[in-house]
Parts: structure tokens; C-alpha cells; sequence
């Protein structure tokens, strides 16, 4: 049987900032959720929150969003895309039945 290494994956400093966010817009969704959406694990989530923090919360004030405003921004931003995939879904079906 051949044994064969894992190599650790590296997440760079954006992706954990953006996951931060997430986090903090997370509402009434668990962390676990948060977490299986990105494909990491809870704890890392935890800890990068006590590392990167102060910094995602200087970056939503930098674009000058407040939580508030990003969660609303984001909320519409969902719906305009199920509304896609609901038109492409609709589509693909027309094309289908035209054959």
C-alpha cells in the first residue's frame, strides 16, 4: 500500500478576510454553515477571527459600508442571481423541449 503525503492548503490573506466577513454577516446561520460553504474548518474560521479581525472590519469601513449596508448589498445581489438561474433554468428547458 502506498502512503502518500497531504500537503496543507494556504489560504491567502484575502480569502481569510473575506471569510471573516462572512462571519460577522452570517445573521442567523451558524458558523458550521459559514464554514462548510467555504470548505474549512470551524476552528480555523475561530482563528482567524482572532488574527484578522480588526483588519476585515477596516476594510468593510474602507469601502464605506457599514455591516447593515453590506448585508442589505449582498441580500440583493442573492436574489438578482436566483433570478438568474431561474431565467437560464427556464431557457435551457425551451431548448430542450425544441428538440
Amino acid at each position: 500500500m502506498k502512503v502518500t503525503k497531504k500537503t496543507r492548503r494556504q489560504f491567502s490573506r484575502e480569502f481569510k478576510i473575506e471569510a471573516i466577513r462572512q462571519l460577522e454577516l452570517r445573521g442567523s446561520r451558524p458558523v458550521k454553515d459559514v464554514a462548510e460553504a467555504l470548505g474549512v474548518a470551524e476552528s480555523m474560521l475561530h482563528a482567524w477571527r482572532r488574527e484578522l479581525g480588526g483588519e476585515a472590519e477596516a476594510v468593510m469601513a474602507a469601502r464605506g459600508e457599514s455591516k447593515d449596508q453590506e448585508l442589505e448589498r449582498l441580500r440583493s445581489e442573492n436574489q438578482q442571481l436566483k433570478q438568474d438561474a431561474d431565467t437560464l433554468k427556464k431557457s435551457i428547458a425551451l431548448f430542450l423541449r425544441g428538440k
